[in-house]
């Protein structure tokens, strides 16, 4: 189950602010901590995984239902 403190709730919001969100947020989460990622910005589909492989954290899952899309990133450590 996921833990609620570590879901980032970014439906709405437009590139560059989600990843630039999740930055931030992937900064506070304890090495080995998991993020989940909702966002309806379909440019996340590219920014998202980028950021992903530039800060050696795993992109754990992608799935998109209704028009938003939910990633689950695992932090590196």
């Amino acid at each position: 189950m996921t833990d609620a403190a570590n879901v980032l709730d970014l439906e709405g919001l437009k590139c560059p602010l989600p990843v630039l969100r999740t930055r931030k947020a992937l900064g506070r989460i304890a090495p080995g901590g998991r993020l989940v990622v909702r966002c309806t910005d379909p440019m996340s589909v590219i920014d998202i995984p980028h950021l992903c492989q530039e800060t050696g954290d795993t992109l754990e899952g992608r799935e998109e239902a209704g028009g938003v899309l939910v990633f689950t990133i695992r932090r590196q450590g």
